[in-house]
């Protein structure tokens, strides 16, 4: 994953508090940061994603995945 530099602007004492909980939770405010923008939802979900939306209707609707187990054992002779 290729990484970026970031500047950001918080008041003071709000800088410190988060260096004091990176400290007492042995992280670092790179870490803290990156977890909390993970935690924000993707604005385009998986769905509209180019390569999902062409494989959709690929497979028929009624297709289970014990369909999709027998297929494999079939195959693989499982």
């Amino acid at each position: 994953m290729q990484e970026t530099k970031m500047t950001v602007r918080v008041p003071r004492d709000l800088l410190e508090n988060i260096k004091r909980y990176a400290a007492l939770h042995n992280t670092t405010l790179t870490d803290l940061i990156e977890a909390y923008l993970r935690s924000i939802p993707a604005q385009f979900p998986l769905e509209d994603a180019p390569i999902v939306r062409r494989l959709s209707g690929t497979l028929p609707s009624d297709l289970s995945i014990r369909d999709y187990k027998q297929h494999l054992d079939e195959k693989y002779g499982q």
